[in-house]
């Protein structure tokens, strides 16, 4: 490699807050025309690292250089005159404005000293098609889905002639369309040159998509290897250890029927939906998006409404749409969107785990405080979520430790069947096999799981059995003994009306 290949490189950054040592002796580099993966668990101080290349946060030691150069970057006006864009998770647009307007907010073109719209709309266009999406420049913002959304951020940063991009967790919430989709004018962006570090989860994502990886563990570089490296390996750099079994499913045995689903239909969305849920037992659906997935198990937390059908818990008929008769009857949802439905982001540890148990812990219209608090800690230290306290506000945790206390509160609750819609998005490795030992307990206590992953090694993994669903309807069940990926796919892609709806004797 030569020297004027070299983008960025970072020597031995170091960066402590109050009782926290962040990063310690981190080193990178970053190539022309290259996807550089940096790895790592929450917390392990990635997005600490690329706050240093932003401006956000100064380092206390160590070296950044651009272009073999030593820079200081104070602030974002800093990085972008450097070159380096990041996109974070959440998008840094203005809702009202347009796209053309997003892309140049603070640089809009001028002429006669009023902005030349149609100079500023004109090149939003030529930037748009760059990254291949198609949206009218005039578009506002608040109009586009999360895809779309990132590629007006990607636009914005190629307007700033951006030699460096940063991409913090690009694919948490897209659908693997949209991921490819992405990878493709990432892989285009590679082939003009520009740099790109990209920060992700999904291990199989690194094999599609990157040059080399870069592992942080407890804020150290622990290893520099190639993007073909095994995912065993990555795994062990990351986590320190060895995790023999990925998805330490261990089954209990089954017992009773708790949950019992039969003929839900929701017209238009679901049809005729039939299952049930044993205690002890993990029951995994599977299917492409759009199947109707999340809005069956939705229903039968009476969270939607539905047509026809019925719901039991332990026997007993729920009224439908009616999340309260679900909550007293047992059932626990933790939804998709954990950050929008299931956490109170600005209340602490303590007033999340305690949300579902509240009613019950109220008397004469005074609240057991202490007895919630209580409650509160042991469920926090038997679930290991790393906290600083039970005040802490859920939104400074990492994704693994809010989703600890999202399935806390249920534990609280002393539920009989939990519903678990994408347990482990957007969560690391290490967490993710807590979350799965977080299964185990609860089917080894007698609770039964219902669990929705986009995963499909996940549901293969955890599940005792496994439904497919296809077009709003079950297209079959699989024994744990034959789900295999390709037979889920099979029934995944099927068009079960075609079966159940064609005319009979022919």
């Amino acid at each position: 490699m030569s020297n004027a290949d070299e983008l960025l490189r970072i020597e031995g950054i170091r960066k402590t807050f109050p009782g926290v040592v962040a990063l310690d002796g981190v080193d990178f580099d970053l190539r022309r025309g290259e996807v550089h993966v940096l790895l790592g668990e929450n917390g392990a101080g990635k997005s600490t690292l690329i706050k240093m290349l932003s401006g956000a946060y100064t380092p206390d030691a160590g070296r950044i250089l651009v272009g073999g150069e030593e820079v200081r970057i104070h602030g974002a006006q800093d990085s972008e005159r450097l070159g380096i864009a990041t996109i974070y998770q959440e998008f840094n647009l203005v809702p009202d404005l347009t796209v053309a307007e997003n892309i140049f907010l603070g640089r809009q073109p001028r002429r006669f000293g009023m902005i030349d719209r149609k100079r500023m709309e004109a090149d939003a266009a030529v930037l748009l098609e760059r990254v291949g999406v198609h949206v009218s420049p005039r578009a506002r913002v608040r109009e586009l889905g999360i895809a779309r959304l990132q590629m007006v951020e990607i636009a914005k940063a190629l307007s700033l002639d951006t030699r460096v991009l940063i991409m913090d967790e690009p694919t948490a919430v897209l659908t693997s369309e949209e991921v490819d989709r992405l990878f493709a004018i990432v892989r285009r962006l590679r082939e003009d040159g520009v740099g790109i570090v990209f920060i992700t989860h999904h291990l199989e994502e690194i094999t599609a998509l990157g040059d080399r990886v870069t592992v942080i563990r407890d804020g150290k570089s622990v290893g520099q290897v190639p993007a073909s490296t095994p995912e065993d390996e990555l795994v062990r750099l990351m986590v320190g250890r060895s995790i023999e079994q990925q998805y330490p499913r261990e089954r209990p045995g089954t017992g009773e029927a708790l949950l019992k689903v039969e003929g839900l239909t929701r017209d238009g969305v679901f049809h005729d939906v039939g299952f049930e849920v044993h205690a002890g037992e993990v029951v995994g659906i599977a299917g492409l998006v759009g199947a109707g997935r999340t809005e069956v198990v939705r229903a039968v937390f009476g969270a939607d409404p539905y047509d026809r059908g019925a719901v039991q818990v332990a026997g007993a008929r729920l009224r439908r749409h009616d999340v309260n008769a679900a909550l007293q009857a047992g059932i626990g949802l933790v939804p998709e969107d954990r950050k929008g439905q299931g956490l109170v982001l600005d209340a602490s540890v303590a007033e999340n785990l305690g949300l579902v148990t509240l009613r019950s812990a109220t008397r004469a219209g005074l609240v057991d405080l202490r007895g919630q608090r209580a409650s509160a800690a042991r469920i926090a230290e038997q679930l290991g979520v790393r906290m600083a306290g039970l005040g802490q506000h859920v939104r400074t945790l990492s994704g693994g430790n809010q989703q600890k206390v999202v399935i806390g509160k249920w534990l609280l609750a002393d539920t009989k069947v939990l519903i678990l819609d994408e347990p482990t998005r957007g969560i690391d490795v290490g967490a993710k096999v807590e979350i799965y030992q977080l299964i185990n307990e609860l089917t080894a206590q007698g609770a039964a799981v219902l669990m929705i992953s986009s995963d499909l090694p996940e549901v293969l993994g955890m599940s005792d059995r496994v439904l497919v669903m296809a077009q709003g309807r079950i297209a079959g069940e699989l024994a744990a003994d034959e789900a295999t990926q390709d037979a889920v796919m099979a029934l995944a892609v099927s068009n079960p009306t075609t079966d159940l709806e064609a005319p009979r004797g022919h």
